[in-house]
């Protein structure tokens, strides 16, 4: 999965230019923002590496025995997973009254710029 760190101002600005016509996004773009490493250093925790791992190998049927598995609360791992969901990086797939949690990324792509992202908008605007 191939991530992308840029600030919110700048995120609404490109989200604009593509709803605008004024911005194709580039197929090798990022699908996924974050507005900083430090949202991003909170999604990819260690903790939460280590829920992503547990998921993969043990394959939990449900929240429950997701949380016998990893000695976290019902409710902190549902927050989490949802979190992980907005993000693409699980998928909660919800089969007779259970929320089975599935890992759809494994593998990480960080790509982020210290110059002014808008810059390179504007370059590529008219693409």
């Amino acid at each position: 999965m191939k991530i992308g760190i840029i600030s919110r101002e700048d995120y609404i600005k490109r989200t604009i230019a593509i709803a605008k016509g004024e911005y194709k996004p580039q197929k090798d773009e990022p699908k996924v923002w974050f507005e900083s490493m430090k949202s991003l250093a909170q999604v990819l925790s260690n903790e939460n590496q280590d829920l992503l791992r547990i998921i993969i190998n043990h394959e939990p049927r449900s929240l429950s025995e997701l949380e016998e598995l990893t000695h976290r609360k019902k409710s902190n791992l549902s927050r989490t997973l949802k979190t992980l969901e907005r993000y693409g990086i699980v998928e909660l797939v919800k089969d007779k009254g259970k929320v089975i949690p599935k890992v759809k990324a494994t593998d990480f792509q960080v790509e982020f710029s210290l110059e002014n992202h808008l810059s390179h908008l504007a370059d590529s605007a008219m693409v």
